[in-house]
């Protein structure tokens, strides 16, 4: 369960509610607070979906600074995760959408952060002659 990449749920959930209610149900305002200035706050349904993505990008960075041979699985995974939103984004009608192509982004930030902190604690765990390498200095 740990290798599966997170960011596949939000793609998961838009495609199910695209399909079933259509890309215009996006737009469909979910929640209404009256703020003190006499404005209101409107979320939509396309902003949830975005706070949803934020918060498992948010799970899958922390993820990212594990090292063992699963977090290798969960970077493929990530990868192909992208591969699939890009191609959805290209070839699928209604889903080049704003919210569609942020939550891209954020699994496209999901894997160029888990590859550059697995390859920046990587290279602080490399030794040479029992010795760690340290900014070009033996001990």
């Amino acid at each position: 369960m740990q290798n599966i990449p997170l960011m596949i749920v939000p793609f998961i959930i838009y495609l199910i509610i695209h399909f079933l209610l259509g890309p215009a149900v996006f737009a469909t305002v979910i929640l209404t607070i009256p703020m003190l200035s006499g404005g209101a706050f409107a979320m939509m349904l396309g902003d949830l979906m975005l706070v949803l993505g934020l918060a498992l990008l948010f799970v899958e960075v922390i993820k990212s600074t594990r090292f063992s041979s699963s977090a290798v699985i969960n970077h493929m995974l990530s990868t192909l995760t992208t591969v699939a939103y890009l191609v959805v984004f290209l070839l699928v009608g209604g889903t080049a959408t704003s919210v569609f192509f942020i939550l891209m982004l954020m699994s496209l930030v999901d894997v160029l952060a888990g590859f550059s902190v697995s390859i920046r604690s990587a290279s602080r765990d490399v030794s040479f002659n029992g010795g760690m390498m340290d900014g070009g200095h033996d001990r």
